[in-house]
Protein backbone atom coordinates (compact mmCIF):
# COMPACT_ATOMS: atom_id res chain seq x y z
CA UNK A 1 0.00 0.00 0.00
CA UNK A 2 2.85 2.39 0.78
CA UNK A 3 4.30 1.87 -2.70
CA UNK A 4 0.86 2.33 -4.31
CA UNK A 5 0.37 5.58 -2.39
CA UNK A 6 3.77 6.78 -3.57
CA UNK A 7 2.95 6.02 -7.19
CA UNK A 8 -0.39 7.83 -6.93
CA UNK A 9 1.30 10.83 -5.33
CA UNK A 10 3.94 10.89 -8.03
CA UNK A 11 1.32 10.83 -10.80
CA UNK A 12 -0.85 13.53 -9.23
CA UNK A 13 1.99 15.91 -8.46
CA UNK A 14 1.84 17.29 -12.00
CA UNK A 15 -1.96 17.48 -12.00
CA UNK A 16 -2.56 19.44 -8.81
CA UNK A 17 -2.05 23.14 -9.69
CA UNK A 18 -0.59 24.09 -6.30
CA UNK A 19 2.09 21.44 -6.57
CA UNK A 20 2.83 21.67 -10.29
CA UNK A 21 5.47 24.34 -9.66
CA UNK A 22 7.77 21.83 -7.97
CA UNK A 23 9.19 19.69 -10.74
CA UNK A 24 11.48 17.46 -8.72
CA UNK A 25 15.07 17.18 -9.88
CA UNK A 26 15.52 14.00 -7.82
CA UNK A 27 12.73 11.92 -6.32
CA UNK A 28 14.49 8.87 -4.85
CA UNK A 29 16.18 9.85 -1.59
CA UNK A 30 17.90 8.16 1.36
CA UNK A 31 17.97 9.92 4.73
CA UNK A 32 19.94 8.91 7.80
CA UNK A 33 19.06 9.14 11.48
CA UNK A 34 20.18 8.06 14.94
CA UNK A 35 17.79 6.06 17.14
CA UNK A 36 16.41 8.92 19.23
CA UNK A 37 12.86 10.14 19.68
CA UNK A 38 13.69 13.48 18.08
CA UNK A 39 14.08 11.78 14.70
CA UNK A 40 10.26 11.70 14.81
CA UNK A 41 9.64 14.22 12.00
CA UNK A 42 11.37 11.89 9.54
CA UNK A 43 9.44 8.80 10.67
CA UNK A 44 6.13 10.69 10.70
CA UNK A 45 6.73 12.26 7.27
CA UNK A 46 7.24 8.74 5.96
CA UNK A 47 4.48 6.93 7.84
CA UNK A 48 1.83 9.64 7.36
CA UNK A 49 2.55 9.85 3.63
CA UNK A 50 3.86 13.43 3.57
CA UNK A 51 6.91 12.44 1.53
CA UNK A 52 4.56 10.57 -0.81
CA UNK A 53 2.40 13.68 -1.20
CA UNK A 54 5.46 15.52 -2.52
CA UNK A 55 6.25 12.77 -5.02
CA UNK A 56 9.29 11.65 -3.01
CA UNK A 57 10.37 8.01 -2.69
CA UNK A 58 12.24 8.07 0.61
CA UNK A 59 14.26 5.41 2.39
CA UNK A 60 15.14 5.99 6.07
CA UNK A 61 18.29 4.32 7.38
CA UNK A 62 19.48 4.18 11.01
CA UNK A 63 23.19 5.02 11.34
CA UNK A 64 25.74 3.55 13.75
CA UNK A 65 26.90 6.90 15.16
CA UNK A 66 27.00 10.61 14.43
CA UNK A 67 30.33 10.52 12.56
CA UNK A 68 29.16 7.78 10.20
CA UNK A 69 25.99 9.78 9.61
CA UNK A 70 27.86 13.00 8.81
CA UNK A 71 30.30 11.20 6.52
CA UNK A 72 27.34 9.66 4.68
CA UNK A 73 25.88 13.10 3.93
CA UNK A 74 29.25 14.46 2.86
CA UNK A 75 30.10 11.61 0.48
CA UNK A 76 26.59 11.37 -0.95
CA UNK A 77 25.58 7.97 0.41
CA UNK A 78 22.88 9.88 2.29
CA UNK A 79 20.92 12.70 0.69
CA UNK A 80 20.27 14.28 4.08
CA UNK A 81 20.01 13.40 7.75
CA UNK A 82 18.74 14.04 11.25
CA UNK A 83 21.79 15.86 12.65
CA UNK A 84 23.20 17.38 15.77
CA UNK A 85 22.81 21.13 15.30
CA UNK A 86 26.54 21.56 15.87
CA UNK A 87 27.47 19.23 13.01
CA UNK A 88 26.67 21.48 10.01
CA UNK A 89 28.30 24.42 11.79
CA UNK A 90 31.46 22.53 12.77
CA UNK A 91 31.84 21.00 9.30
CA UNK A 92 31.35 24.37 7.60
CA UNK A 93 34.03 26.09 9.72
CA UNK A 94 36.34 23.08 9.32
CA UNK A 95 36.30 21.74 12.87
CA UNK A 96 36.76 18.02 12.36
CA UNK A 97 35.52 16.97 8.93
CA UNK A 98 35.33 19.93 6.53
CA UNK A 99 32.30 20.33 4.27
CA UNK A 100 29.61 22.93 3.65
CA UNK A 101 26.44 21.55 5.25
CA UNK A 102 23.24 23.58 5.47
CA UNK A 103 19.93 23.25 7.26
CA UNK A 104 16.56 24.57 6.08
CA UNK A 105 14.70 22.93 8.98
CA UNK A 106 15.16 22.74 12.75
CA UNK A 107 13.77 19.43 14.01
CA UNK A 108 12.81 20.17 17.61
CA UNK A 109 13.25 22.00 20.89
CA UNK A 110 14.32 20.40 24.18
CA UNK A 111 14.29 16.58 24.44
CA UNK A 112 17.49 15.84 26.39
CA UNK A 113 18.34 15.04 29.99
CA UNK A 114 21.31 14.49 32.30
CA UNK A 115 21.29 11.19 34.18
CA UNK A 116 23.57 9.94 36.96
CA UNK A 117 24.02 6.42 38.32
CA UNK A 118 22.14 5.33 41.43
CA UNK A 119 25.37 5.47 43.43
CA UNK A 120 26.13 9.05 42.41
CA UNK A 121 22.53 10.08 43.05
CA UNK A 122 22.68 8.73 46.60
CA UNK A 123 25.84 10.78 47.16
CA UNK A 124 24.25 13.89 45.63
CA UNK A 125 20.96 13.70 47.55
CA UNK A 126 22.20 15.21 50.83
CA UNK A 127 23.10 18.36 48.85
CA UNK A 128 19.79 18.61 46.92
CA UNK A 129 17.06 20.94 48.25
CA UNK A 130 13.71 19.25 48.92
CA UNK A 131 10.12 20.37 48.43
CA UNK A 132 7.55 20.19 51.22
CA UNK A 133 6.49 16.71 50.12
CA UNK A 134 10.07 15.45 50.44
CA UNK A 135 10.75 15.15 46.71
CA UNK A 136 13.80 16.87 45.17
CA UNK A 137 13.36 20.49 44.14
CA UNK A 138 13.90 20.89 40.39
CA UNK A 139 15.89 22.12 38.57
CA UNK A 140 18.81 20.42 40.33
CA UNK A 141 22.04 22.40 40.14
CA UNK A 142 25.40 20.79 39.48
CA UNK A 143 26.43 22.47 42.73
CA UNK A 144 24.94 19.37 44.37
CA UNK A 145 27.34 17.22 42.34
CA UNK A 146 30.39 19.32 43.16
CA UNK A 147 31.14 17.83 46.63
CA UNK A 148 30.79 14.35 45.13
CA UNK A 149 33.31 15.15 42.38
CA UNK A 150 35.67 16.70 44.94
CA UNK A 151 35.45 13.54 47.07
CA UNK A 152 36.27 11.30 44.11
CA UNK A 153 39.14 13.55 43.06
CA UNK A 154 40.61 13.49 46.59
CA UNK A 155 40.52 9.69 46.44
CA UNK A 156 42.35 9.69 43.11
CA UNK A 157 39.30 8.56 41.10
CA UNK A 158 38.64 10.34 37.78
CA UNK A 159 35.02 11.44 37.49
CA UNK A 160 33.86 10.30 34.05
CA UNK A 161 30.65 11.30 32.28
CA UNK A 162 29.38 10.63 28.77
CA UNK A 163 28.03 12.78 25.93
CA UNK A 164 27.27 11.76 22.38
CA UNK A 165 29.66 13.78 20.16
CA UNK A 166 32.16 16.65 20.57
CA UNK A 167 29.91 19.17 18.77
CA UNK A 168 26.62 17.83 20.15
CA UNK A 169 24.05 19.79 22.08
CA UNK A 170 24.58 17.19 24.78
CA UNK A 171 28.26 18.08 25.15
CA UNK A 172 27.45 21.77 25.44
CA UNK A 173 24.45 21.24 27.74
CA UNK A 174 26.42 19.00 30.07
CA UNK A 175 29.26 21.53 30.11
CA UNK A 176 26.80 24.35 30.71
CA UNK A 177 25.22 22.54 33.66
CA UNK A 178 28.58 21.64 35.21
CA UNK A 179 29.99 25.16 34.80
CA UNK A 180 26.82 26.73 36.22
CA UNK A 181 27.41 24.61 39.33
CA UNK A 182 31.06 25.64 39.65
CA UNK A 183 32.67 22.58 38.03
CA UNK A 184 35.27 22.81 35.26
CA UNK A 185 34.23 20.64 32.28
CA UNK A 186 37.58 21.07 30.49
CA UNK A 187 38.90 22.76 27.36
CA UNK A 188 39.89 21.78 23.83
CA UNK A 189 42.94 23.04 21.99
CA UNK A 190 44.20 22.52 18.42
CA UNK A 191 46.78 20.08 19.81
CA UNK A 192 44.50 18.32 22.30
CA UNK A 193 40.97 17.51 21.16
CA UNK A 194 40.06 15.41 24.20
CA UNK A 195 38.16 18.33 25.73
CA UNK A 196 39.60 17.38 29.11
CA UNK A 197 42.26 20.08 29.61
CA UNK A 198 41.92 21.38 33.18
CA UNK A 199 38.74 19.38 33.75
CA UNK A 200 37.14 18.49 37.09
CA UNK A 201 34.78 16.15 35.21
CA UNK A 202 36.13 14.13 32.28
CA UNK A 203 33.69 14.01 29.37
CA UNK A 204 33.94 11.41 26.61
CA UNK A 205 31.86 10.16 23.68
CA UNK A 206 29.39 7.26 23.98
CA UNK A 207 26.76 6.54 21.27
CA UNK A 208 23.22 7.28 22.57
CA UNK A 209 21.78 3.73 22.68
CA UNK A 210 24.86 2.53 24.59
CA UNK A 211 24.62 5.12 27.37
CA UNK A 212 22.65 3.08 29.93
CA UNK A 213 24.82 -0.04 29.54
CA UNK A 214 28.04 1.98 29.70
CA UNK A 215 26.88 3.63 32.95
CA UNK A 216 25.70 0.30 34.36
CA UNK A 217 29.18 -1.12 33.67
CA UNK A 218 30.72 1.72 35.70
CA UNK A 219 32.71 3.17 32.80
CA UNK A 220 30.89 6.48 33.26
CA UNK A 221 29.06 7.87 36.30
CA UNK A 222 26.44 9.73 34.28
CA UNK A 223 25.63 11.17 30.90
CA UNK A 224 23.73 13.70 28.83
CA UNK A 225 21.63 12.17 26.05
CA UNK A 226 18.33 12.47 24.21
CA UNK A 227 15.35 10.28 24.82
CA UNK A 228 14.54 7.50 25.32
CA UNK A 229 17.92 6.78 26.92
CA UNK A 230 17.36 8.76 30.14
CA UNK A 231 14.01 7.10 30.77
CA UNK A 232 15.57 3.76 29.88
CA UNK A 233 17.89 4.16 32.90
CA UNK A 234 14.83 4.72 35.12
CA UNK A 235 13.01 1.68 33.74
CA UNK A 236 16.13 -0.47 34.18
CA UNK A 237 16.57 0.84 37.72
CA UNK A 238 20.19 1.87 37.11
CA UNK A 239 20.08 5.67 37.17
CA UNK A 240 18.26 8.90 37.95
CA UNK A 241 17.79 11.82 35.54
CA UNK A 242 18.64 14.95 37.53
CA UNK A 243 17.68 17.64 35.02
CA UNK A 244 16.07 18.02 31.60
CA UNK A 245 17.40 20.51 29.09
CA UNK A 246 14.01 22.28 29.29
CA UNK A 247 14.97 23.09 32.90
CA UNK A 248 18.51 23.97 31.84
CA UNK A 249 17.47 26.38 29.08
CA UNK A 250 13.76 26.66 28.36
CA UNK A 251 12.91 25.77 24.74
CA UNK A 252 16.50 25.39 23.60
CA UNK A 253 17.17 24.29 20.00
CA UNK A 254 18.07 20.67 19.39
CA UNK A 255 18.52 18.64 16.17
CA UNK A 256 18.39 19.91 12.59
CA UNK A 257 17.87 18.34 9.19
CA UNK A 258 21.21 18.60 7.40
CA UNK A 259 21.96 18.62 3.68
CA UNK A 260 25.12 19.06 1.67
CA UNK A 261 25.07 22.62 0.27
CA UNK A 262 25.77 21.18 -3.20
CA UNK A 263 22.64 19.03 -2.92
CA UNK A 264 20.46 22.04 -2.12
CA UNK A 265 21.97 24.01 -5.01
CA UNK A 266 21.62 21.15 -7.50
CA UNK A 267 18.14 20.06 -6.38
CA UNK A 268 16.34 23.20 -5.11
CA UNK A 269 12.80 21.93 -5.75
CA UNK A 270 13.57 18.59 -4.13
CA UNK A 271 14.94 20.46 -1.11
CA UNK A 272 11.72 22.49 -0.90
CA UNK A 273 9.60 19.34 -1.19
CA UNK A 274 11.52 17.64 1.64
CA UNK A 275 11.16 20.73 3.82
CA UNK A 276 7.41 20.86 3.15
CA UNK A 277 7.00 17.23 4.21
CA UNK A 278 9.01 17.76 7.38
CA UNK A 279 7.03 20.87 8.33
CA UNK A 280 3.80 18.91 7.96
CA UNK A 281 5.20 16.12 10.14
CA UNK A 282 6.18 18.60 12.85
CA UNK A 283 2.70 20.15 12.73
CA UNK A 284 1.12 16.70 13.11
CA UNK A 285 3.32 15.91 16.11
CA UNK A 286 2.21 19.01 18.05
CA UNK A 287 -1.33 19.61 16.82
CA UNK A 288 -4.33 19.57 19.15
CA UNK A 289 -2.19 19.73 22.30
CA UNK A 290 -0.07 16.72 21.36
CA UNK A 291 -3.10 14.58 20.57
CA UNK A 292 -1.09 12.47 18.12
CA UNK A 293 1.74 11.64 20.49
CA UNK A 294 0.54 8.15 21.39
CA UNK A 295 0.45 7.27 17.70
CA UNK A 296 3.91 8.83 17.32
CA UNK A 297 5.19 6.65 20.16
CA UNK A 298 3.77 3.57 18.42
CA UNK A 299 5.63 4.54 15.24
CA UNK A 300 8.91 5.27 17.03
CA UNK A 301 8.84 2.05 19.06
CA UNK A 302 9.13 0.03 15.86
CA UNK A 303 12.58 -1.56 15.49
CA UNK A 304 13.39 0.27 12.26
CA UNK A 305 13.11 3.63 14.05
CA UNK A 306 14.02 3.92 17.77
CA UNK A 307 13.12 0.39 18.80
CA UNK A 308 12.74 1.04 22.53
CA UNK A 309 9.68 -0.19 24.42
CA UNK A 310 6.49 1.79 23.91
CA UNK A 311 6.26 2.64 27.64
CA UNK A 312 9.83 3.93 27.77
CA UNK A 313 9.31 6.29 24.83
CA UNK A 314 5.86 7.36 26.05
CA UNK A 315 7.27 8.33 29.45
CA UNK A 316 8.66 11.58 28.00
CA UNK A 317 7.06 11.86 24.55
CA UNK A 318 3.52 12.24 25.89
CA UNK A 319 4.21 15.19 28.20
CA UNK A 320 5.60 13.69 31.38
CA UNK A 321 9.09 12.89 32.63
CA UNK A 322 10.09 10.43 35.35
CA UNK A 323 13.07 11.29 37.57
CA UNK A 324 13.47 8.89 40.47
CA UNK A 325 11.35 5.79 39.96
CA UNK A 326 7.78 6.79 40.77
CA UNK A 327 8.54 10.54 40.66
CA UNK A 328 6.79 11.33 37.39
CA UNK A 329 6.10 15.00 36.72
CA UNK A 330 4.26 16.97 34.08
CA UNK A 331 6.65 18.37 31.46
CA UNK A 332 4.33 19.12 28.51
CA UNK A 333 7.09 20.83 26.55
CA UNK A 334 9.77 18.18 27.05
CA UNK A 335 9.49 17.47 23.31
CA UNK A 336 8.45 20.34 21.06
CA UNK A 337 8.33 19.85 17.30
CA UNK A 338 6.35 22.78 15.89
CA UNK A 339 5.00 25.27 18.40
CA UNK A 340 7.15 28.26 19.42
CA UNK A 341 8.47 28.32 15.81
CA UNK A 342 10.50 25.21 16.62
CA UNK A 343 11.05 24.31 12.98
CA UNK A 344 12.33 27.72 11.84
CA UNK A 345 16.15 27.70 11.52
CA UNK A 346 17.01 30.80 13.58
CA UNK A 347 20.45 32.35 13.16
CA UNK A 348 20.52 32.99 16.89
CA UNK A 349 20.37 29.23 17.52
CA UNK A 350 23.39 28.73 15.27
CA UNK A 351 25.24 31.54 17.05
CA UNK A 352 24.66 29.91 20.45
CA UNK A 353 26.35 26.71 19.26
CA UNK A 354 29.25 28.72 17.90
CA UNK A 355 29.64 30.57 21.22
CA UNK A 356 29.88 27.23 23.02
CA UNK A 357 32.54 26.03 20.56
CA UNK A 358 34.48 29.19 21.30
CA UNK A 359 33.80 28.99 25.05
CA UNK A 360 35.46 25.58 25.34
CA UNK A 361 38.28 26.08 22.83
CA UNK A 362 36.97 24.24 19.78
CA UNK A 363 37.21 27.64 18.12
CA UNK A 364 40.75 28.47 19.22
CA UNK A 365 40.89 32.19 18.38
CA UNK A 366 38.62 35.11 19.18
CA UNK A 367 36.18 36.07 16.42
CA UNK A 368 34.27 39.34 15.89
CA UNK A 369 30.49 39.37 16.22
CA UNK A 370 30.23 39.71 12.45
CA UNK A 371 31.93 36.33 11.98
CA UNK A 372 29.28 34.56 14.07
CA UNK A 373 26.54 36.19 11.98
CA UNK A 374 28.22 35.24 8.68
CA UNK A 375 28.71 31.59 9.66
CA UNK A 376 25.15 31.32 10.93
CA UNK A 377 23.81 32.68 7.65
CA UNK A 378 25.98 30.32 5.59
CA UNK A 379 24.51 27.27 7.34
CA UNK A 380 20.97 28.10 8.52
CA UNK A 381 18.60 28.80 5.61
CA UNK A 382 15.32 30.35 6.74
CA UNK A 383 14.59 31.55 3.19
CA UNK A 384 14.21 27.93 2.03
CA UNK A 385 12.06 27.17 5.06
CA UNK A 386 9.74 30.12 4.45
CA UNK A 387 9.40 29.31 0.75
CA UNK A 388 8.33 25.79 1.70
CA UNK A 389 5.94 27.18 4.32
CA UNK A 390 4.43 29.59 1.77
CA UNK A 391 3.72 26.67 -0.57
CA UNK A 392 1.98 24.78 2.25
CA UNK A 393 -0.14 27.84 3.12
CA UNK A 394 -1.07 28.33 -0.54
CA UNK A 395 -2.07 24.65 -0.76
CA UNK A 396 -4.29 25.02 2.30
CA UNK A 397 -2.12 22.65 4.34
CA UNK A 398 -0.82 25.17 6.90
CA UNK A 399 -1.95 28.37 8.60
CA UNK A 400 -0.24 31.61 7.68
CA UNK A 401 -0.22 32.75 11.31
CA UNK A 402 2.02 29.80 12.31
CA UNK A 403 5.17 31.11 10.64
CA UNK A 404 7.49 34.06 11.47
CA UNK A 405 7.39 35.74 8.06
CA UNK A 406 8.89 39.04 9.24
CA UNK A 407 11.74 37.60 11.34
CA UNK A 408 15.28 38.79 10.68
CA UNK A 409 16.45 35.34 11.77
CA UNK A 410 17.20 36.31 15.36
CA UNK A 411 14.98 35.42 18.29
CA UNK A 412 14.29 37.89 21.07
CA UNK A 413 16.96 37.47 23.78
CA UNK A 414 16.38 34.52 26.12
CA UNK A 415 15.63 36.03 29.55
CA UNK A 416 17.72 35.22 32.61
CA UNK A 417 14.87 33.35 34.31
CA UNK A 418 14.75 30.80 31.46
CA UNK A 419 18.37 29.66 31.92
CA UNK A 420 19.75 27.76 34.90
CA UNK A 421 22.63 30.13 35.65
CA UNK A 422 20.47 33.26 35.35
CA UNK A 423 22.56 34.66 32.49
CA UNK A 424 20.49 35.94 29.53
CA UNK A 425 21.43 35.11 25.94
CA UNK A 426 21.26 37.47 22.95
CA UNK A 427 22.44 35.99 19.66
CA UNK A 428 23.16 39.44 18.25
CA UNK A 429 26.00 40.02 20.73
CA UNK A 430 27.97 36.77 21.02
CA UNK A 431 31.15 38.24 22.47
CA UNK A 432 29.29 40.14 25.19
CA UNK A 433 27.52 36.88 26.01
CA UNK A 434 30.83 35.02 26.29
CA UNK A 435 32.16 37.75 28.58
CA UNK A 436 29.15 37.24 30.87
CA UNK A 437 29.87 33.54 31.48
CA UNK A 438 32.07 32.97 34.56
CA UNK A 439 33.77 29.78 33.28
CA UNK A 440 35.11 29.50 29.73
CA UNK A 441 37.23 31.39 27.22
CA UNK A 442 36.51 35.04 26.58
CA UNK A 443 38.12 37.93 24.74
CA UNK A 444 41.49 36.96 23.25
CA UNK A 445 42.04 34.03 25.59
CA UNK A 446 43.30 30.77 24.15
CA UNK A 447 44.38 27.41 25.47
CA UNK A 448 48.15 26.83 25.32
CA UNK A 449 49.32 23.44 26.57
CA UNK A 450 47.37 22.91 29.76
CA UNK A 451 46.74 26.59 30.52
CA UNK A 452 44.36 29.34 29.51
CA UNK A 453 46.38 32.37 28.45
CA UNK A 454 45.36 35.93 27.71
Amino acid sequence: MKRIASILAATTVFVTPAMAELELEKDELTFGFIKLTDMAPLAVAYEQGYFDDEGLFVTLEAQANWKVLLDGVIDGQLDGAHMLAGQPLAATIGYGTEAHIITPFSMDLNGNGITVSNQIWEEMKPHVPLMEDGRPQHPISAASLKPVVEKYTSEGKPFNMGMVFPVSTHNYELRYWLAAGGLEPGFYSPENISGQIGADVLLSVTPPPQMPATMEAGTIYGYCVGEPWNQQAVFKGIGVPVITDYELWKNNPEKVFGLNAEFAEKYPNTTLAVTKALIRAAMWLDENDNANREEAVRILSQPEYVGADYDVIANSMTGTFEYEKGDKREVPDFNVFFRYNATYPFYSDAVWYLTQMRRWGQIAEAKPDSWYDEVAKSVYKPAIYLEAARLLVDEGLANEADFPWDSDGYKAPTPAEDIIDGIPYDGRTPNAYLESLPIGLKGDQRVVGTEVQG
